[in-house]
């Protein structure tokens, strides 16, 4: 078994209010639940409008596959035009 997990942290700048942040943030995090293999959640600054981190897993039988499934997870958070991205940190995770 292979576990790879991703923290991003985020910027949304146009968000006004916590409700504005919350409409960006379940959009990303409803796409990456619908990848396989994929989970996804709000981990740090929900307290913050414009700032949130989100922290992902890919799990599969292979590091190889792991390792493809959380590319496509970076390349969809790049391609959201409404946040920029802070920061992407990956990191596996030992039995």
């Amino acid at each position: 078994m292979h576990v790879l997990v991703l923290r991003a942290e985020l910027h949304l700048p146009a968000a006004q209010s916590l409700k504005d942040k919350r409409q960006v943030l379940s959009s990303i995090v409803r796409h990456l639940d619908q990848m396989p293999a994929i989970g996804a959640a709000e981990v740090d600054h929900q307290e913050l409008w414009q700032r949130t981190a989100i922290g992902v897993t890919a799990i599969g039988n292979t590091a190889a596959r792991v390792s493809q499934a959380m590319d496509g997870v970076e390349r969809y958070v790049w391609s959201r035009t409404e946040i920029e991205v802070i920061d992407l940190a990956r990191s596996w995770w030992e039995e």
